[in-house]
């Protein structure tokens, strides 16, 4: 299987998917989407579009974003197997023809999502457990297209996972990927994001721990990616 990363920044990488990846075997090129240079959509088998701490429409500052999302929507309407994450799933939900706004206030850290009865019909989460903790670092959210349903929330954010009408393309505007070094990656370059905790922002060192959630949200993803192999 053929895996294609897009990052936006440097300090966001794949985290658990590159070890996922290395133990099934299979290839991951990671691509820089700031250099607005993307690979023919027949390259790749799996398109993962990872987070990021610019807004899904923040093209003046970012204007290689608009490329991108062209790009996502070439490999979505071909039917390409996507996962988009935090931003990515931002990006795919306005693909989909959805939209991003601010959030009415920001979520980062370890914090519940409940799966919506209609994850039931979805085959990247069967086994799930309905509620689960899992990583959150995101002010954004998204609102589905027409025909579209949620199939996770948390308690401020109702639209945490969606899937396309044609179930191949997937987001999660939660973390599953996280590793202590990616996250700790994280924690440094964006200390302005925690600068004030509070109900919905962990501290950097809350953040990091608990190893165990680590190892959950890892058992998650290699279950969840195990199934969009199967699917591909």
């Amino acid at each position: 299987m053929r895996i294609v990363c897009l990052m936006h920044v440097p300090f966001e990488g794949p985290g658990a998917i590159a070890e996922w990846a290395a133990a099934r075997g299979h290839a991951l090129a990671r691509v820089d989407a700031w250099r607005g240079e993307f690979p023919d959509p027949a390259e790749s088998d799996l398109l993962v579009v990872l987070g990021g701490p610019m807004s899904a429409d923040d093209t003046l500052r970012h204007p290689w974003l608009a490329e991108e999302k062209a790009f996502i929507g070439r490999c979505v309407d071909g039917g390409a197997l996507t996962l988009g994450i935090c931003l990515g799933a931002q990006l795919l939900a306005q693909v989909a023809g959805g939209s991003v706004r601010r959030a009415g206030e920001a979520e980062i850290g370890w914090y519940p999502v409940t799966l919506r009865p209609a994850a039931s019909r979805v085959p990247y989460f069967v086994g799930w457990p309905e509620t689960f903790v899992a990583g959150h670092w995101h002010g954004d959210t998204f609102d589905l297209p027409d025909g579209v349903e949620t199939l996770a929330s948390s308690e401020i954010t109702p639209n945490q996972a969606f899937v396309t009408p044609n179930g191949r393309a997937l987001g999660l505007q939660f973390h599953l990927e996280w590793t202590p070094e990616a996250l700790r990656a994280l924690t440094i370059a964006d200390p302005e994001d925690l600068a004030h905790p509070g109900p919905w922002i962990m501290s950097a060192r809350s953040l990091l721990d608990d190893p165990e959630r680590f190892a959950t949200n890892r058992a998650l993803l290699f279950r969840m990616l195990d199934r969009m192999e199967d699917v591909g």
